[in-house]
């Protein structure tokens, strides 16, 4: 699985704390212009995106860094895309 880490118990835990903050992935999938089923599946662990990821982790306070810890090695930097 190239090294995925996935995650559907934080996935779960991701969508409860969205919709306590009046958001869903649905409306940040509308605002980053993709697809719903792409920001789950990167939710979820399945797939990498940075872009995403920032998104997800901004909506809920936190960098991507404290939400999704194991997919931001040290020699990985902070990229993004």
């Amino acid at each position: 699985m190239n090294g995925m880490s996935v995650d559907l118990l934080r996935h779960s835990d991701v969508k409860v704390r969205l919709r306590e903050r009046g958001s869903s992935l649905t409306r940040i999938a509308n605002q980053l212009g993709v697809l719903q089923s792409t920001v789950t599946v990167v939710s979820q662990g399945y797939r990498r995106s940075h872009r995403i990821e920032a998104a997800i982790a901004g909506a809920l306070g936190v960098t991507p860094q404290e939400l999704f810890p194991e997919r931001y090695s040290a020699q990985e930097g902070h990229a993004a895309d």
